[in-house]
């Protein structure tokens, strides 16, 4: 069995501690830590910080980038005002007040989350998403943080202590009773945060009543997390490694298709010898690993890094699922890569894998209306245009649809975007403005 340290957690109360830090990050680095990290969560682990940062790379290092704060997370104006607040000796309250209020400002929930959240029996439950047709995301109460905190999560406002931005539900009966009210739903996302942070004995008190619950139109359980990439330990000999890994047995035994959902940014997540025995047993479960990331500035906005991953995860057992465009929130101009550079990067890749390799889709937006995939820049009718495809769609009908967008060079979001060939809006804007309508008079 992999020997493994006791799991030491970091956040920005003992950043400093890491003997890495001290020894490779200057004052000014560190500074820059403390604002950010003010506004924007940090959290890092032992694993992280000795199995996974080249510290002489520094501040290149794709996984420090991944983890720690960087100045130009933050606008210059909000670095300066968060910077000016913490120099003037005010309480916490009143610190939390200027943080708050910058986080605001940073879109803290995109593509219409808020507009997602449904009702039964005249109860909003405030910890599941209803988007899609067939998937519900249901968000465990204790599940509401991570291993570690990628820098570029669009999930942060979980993670900052505003109640109201956030996802969380304790209790699964009212959960149950909405899948057995909505026959179309085969898919539920357990996501947080992160599921895998919890306990088994947590995440069976989740898991058991549906289960139970026998509901003749489930098929899938998806498990969304990061922890096969901060904290591979989790399946191996963590105190209840065994129990968690025999609950994703009793899901596959019970007739279920589980699918674990794993997100990988970079191939270093994929070479210690730790992830690698924990793909396999988790494998040994019957259940699949889909893996996906956004692409992204800093850390993996090159086509080698990508077909690397690939050609990695399909020779340890996964499946390569989606290529993702970072979401427009927090960190996003950090983070930003132009779409027709991620369409770029994207193909590239493509080209570098074999067939088995090609399950992945992308580059994807997880826009407002759906996830819209950028196929690629072509000239039609003599005007140069981006033509576009919803993967996922608020109205099922608009999905594999082709759409057509003026090209814009600078374009990193679909806001960013405009109808080409003289046409005042998308095909799919007017009723998608019906139906956000439609679910806010019921929800």
């Amino acid at each position: 069995m992999i020997e493994n340290n006791k799991y030491k957690s970091f956040t920005l109360r003992n950043f400093e501690q890491i003997p890495q830090v001290q020894n490779f990050l200057s004052g000014q680095e560190k500074h820059a830590v403390k604002v950010v990290g003010n506004v924007l969560p940090f959290k890092a682990n032992n694993y992280v910080i000795d199995e996974l940062i080249d510290w002489t790379n520094i501040p290149e290092d794709p996984i420090y980038q991944l983890t720690f704060p960087q100045r130009g997370m933050l606008s210059e104006v909000h670095f300066i005002e968060m910077e000016n607040a913490l120099q003037g000796n005010l309480t916490k309250v009143e610190l939390k007040v200027i943080a708050d209020k910058i986080r605001r400002q940073l879109n803290p929930h995109p593509d219409g989350q808020m507009q997602n959240i449904p009702s039964i029996e005249g109860t909003k439950l405030t910890g599941v998403q209803h988007k899609y047709r067939e998937t519900v995301l249901f968000f465990p109460s204790n599940s509401q943080t991570c291993h570690a905190y990628c820098t570029f999560c669009f999930r942060w406002p979980q993670f900052v202590g505003i109640e109201e931005l956030k996802f969380a539900m304790r209790e699964t009966d009212l959960l149950v009773k909405y899948l057995q009210t909505h026959p179309d739903v085969s898919d539920i996302l357990f996501t947080g945060g992160d599921p895998m942070i919890m306990s088994s004995k947590k995440f069976a008190e989740y898991i058991e009543p549906i289960l139970d619950a026998e509901l003749p139109n489930l098929q899938t359980i998806r498990i969304g997390t990061k922890a096969l990439g901060y904290w591979p330990y989790r399946f191996l000999n963590d105190k209840d490694a065994d129990e968690m890994l025999l609950l994703f047995k009793k899901i596959v035994d019970r007739g279920y298709h589980l699918a674990f959902m794993a997100h990988f940014n970079h191939p270093a997540e994929l070479k210690t010898p730790a992830v690698k025995e924990a793909i396999k047993r988790i494998l040994e479960t019957g259940a699949q690993i889909r893996t996906q990331s956004p692409i992204m500035k800093h850390i993996n906005d090159n086509a080698s890094d990508w077909s690397d991953m690939w050609k990695e995860q399909v020779k340890l057992g996964c499946i390569p699922y989606y290529m993702f465009i970072a979401r427009d929130t927090g960190a996003q101009d950090y983070f930003a890569v132009d779409l027709e550079r991620t369409w770029e990067i994207y193909r590239e890749a493509y080209q570098q894998v074999s067939g088995i390799a090609r399950t992945v889709r992308g580059p994807s937006m997880s826009a407002d209306p759906g996830k819209v995939q950028i196929f690629g820049v072509e000239e039609v009718q003599g005007e140069k245009v981006f033509v576009c495809n919803f993967i996922q769609a608020r109205n099922p009908d608009w999905v594999s649809r082709p759409f057509f967008a003026k090209y814009n060079r600078n374009a990193i979001w679909l806001d960013d975007l405009e109808p080409a060939f003289g046409r005042k809006q998308f095909f799919f804007e007017e009723e998608e403005f019906e139906i956000i309508h439609k679910m806010t008079e019921l929800f």
